[in-house]
């Protein structure tokens, strides 16, 4: 009997929940389904450029445990390229991050911000605009920021019913 799998992080929500080839009807495509946690590890590895450890860590697994979902990611995504699949993104044993951490570089304090309210313009408590994401994000390294929305997507696609 298989070792359960323990619940991967992600903050991200995609928009694009679907992809396939240009002029060939759906009904002709084989699928490949694209678990949510395999997506989360191609945006940590691939788009953000974090090293598996940080990016197991962002994740709340282990980096044998990474290296075994961006495998797999990869494998799937490649499958559906060369192969002219379609690509669906579902499921997975995961949980959301609920909230951002911040904190401010000169007093210390630090908080919580929720996903979708934007980046705080200064310090709740010093006013102080030297803020920076809490390494509590960051996984177990540290990190390179954010830079750009990692989520969203181009293509043919259909819209997430979460989000629409």
């Amino acid at each position: 009997m298989p070792r359960p799998k323990s619940v991967r992080r992600i903050a991200c929500r995609p928009e694009v929940v679907y992809f396939k080839p240009r002029g060939v009807p759906l009904r002709f495509l084989e699928e490949v389904v694209l678990e949510r946690d395999e997506l989360e590890a191609i945006r940590l590895a691939d788009r953000m450029g974090l090293y598996q450890e940080e990016a197991a860590g962002r994740m709340n697994i282990s980096r044998p445990t990474f290296g075994r979902i961006i495998d797999a990611a990869h494998k799937k995504v490649a499958e559906a390229l060369l192969n002219g699949k379609a690509l669906r993104i579902e499921g997975g044993n995961i949980e959301m991050a609920e909230e951002r951490n911040f904190e401010c570089r000169d007093c210390g304090h630090e908080w919580a911000v929720p996903y979708g309210t934007g980046r705080p313009d200064e310090c709740p408590w010093c006013h102080s605009l030297n803020l920076h994401r809490s390494d509590r994000d960051r996984g177990i390294m540290g990190g390179r920021r954010n830079r750009g929305k990692e989520c969203r997507g181009g293509g043919r696609w259909k819209r997430n019913k979460e989000t629409a």
